[in-house]
């Protein structure tokens, strides 16, 4: 089959041939062939509220007065008219089950306010034994949860070489995890963004390597606006927009030695266009404002931007 046979092509041609379509099947990643305008759908992560949930796994900076938990959030977004609701895995109870997750999907569904992905924090570049099979274990039970949930996406990490082992064979232990939980989700009718959040994908070339060579056609960039530290991070997001599967945006950057600075969002969102980019866009908000103040208008913002595409 030609290499040049996108992943689009490559599911109308196995259709028509009447062939039985397993993920792993799929060519090599390739670029997603858009039909159309771009179209950008506003989201807002929970993430941007790391520090206000009820039930946060991970450790909390602040003990604010001021606490929500997941359904809250969900208000949160319906108030501030955003199309989707990302919700970080992190936020939900601890014994969280099926009740719960078709509770919160029934009040989304009420508030008008879809499921656009969730995010789940692993590693995948850990070698063969226990501590790999427990992150394996970890993301396919969040690709259950998210199933119910019906999210579309669900942001996964790379994670990093360690000790002895080479970044080469890194991106292999990396890729080979990838490919079979993206078999268990491509079932479900989830795709898995990999992340550009540093270890072995801080660099543009090293991600895209990874999603060119993962055979499955549920697997694409979760393209964060703010996690490349490099010479021209502008440049580095423009390369890898057309593999994105899910984007998120935040406001600031900081290019390699330098410090923070502002992010120019009206050129992040013309990137995205240029690409043809049809899909959510959620605000992860990690500034030092309070995100009661802060995250409010620049929803709005957000919205207007993406009213000019």
């Amino acid at each position: 089959m030609h290499s040049s046979l996108n992943r689009r092509g490559f599911l109308k041609l196995a259709g028509t041939a009447g062939l039985a379509f397993s993920p792993l099947a799929a060519l090599a990643g390739e670029a997603f062939n858009r039909k159309g305008q771009a179209r950008l759908q506003l989201s807002l992560a929970a993430y941007s509220f790391r520090d206000f949930f009820k039930d946060a796994s991970h450790e909390q900076k602040t003990n604010p007065a001021r606490r929500i938990d997941l359904i809250e959030f969900i208000d949160f977004c319906a108030e501030h008219r955003c199309d989707g609701a990302e919700l970080t895995g992190y936020y939900f109870p601890k014994d969280v089950d099926d009740a719960f997750l078709l509770k919160l999907r029934r009040h989304c569904f009420l508030r008008g306010v879809e499921v656009s992905g969730g995010a789940v924090g692993n590693t995948f570049t850990h070698p063969p034994g226990e501590k790999r099979d427990e992150q394996m274990r970890y993301v396919k039970k969040w690709v259950d949860h998210y199933a119910v949930l019906g999210a579309p996406h669900i942001r996964v990490f790379a994670g990093n070489a360690s000790s002895g082992v080479t970044k080469a064979k890194a991106k292999q232990l990396c890729i080979e995890a990838l490919e079979e939980c993206a078999d268990y989700a491509g079932k479900r009718g989830i795709f898995l963004g990999i992340e550009n959040h540093g270890g072995i994908v801080a660099e543009a070339d090293d991600l895209l390597d990874i999603i060119r060579d993962v055979k499955s056609p549920w697997i694409g960039v979760n393209l964060d606006s703010g996690n490349f530290h490099t010479d021209d991070p502008y440049g580095d997001f423009e390369r890898c927009a057309p593999y994105a599967v899910n984007v998120q945006l935040k406001v600031e950057m900081q290019r390699r030695g330098q410090k923070k600075e502002l992010a120019d969002l009206r050129k992040f969102v013309k990137l995205l266009s240029g690409a043809n980019y049809q899909g959510y866009v959620a605000l992860e908000y990690e500034s030092e404002e309070s995100p009661w103040n802060a995250v409010p208008p620049l929803l709005k913002r957000m919205q207007g931007l993406f009213n000019e595409v």
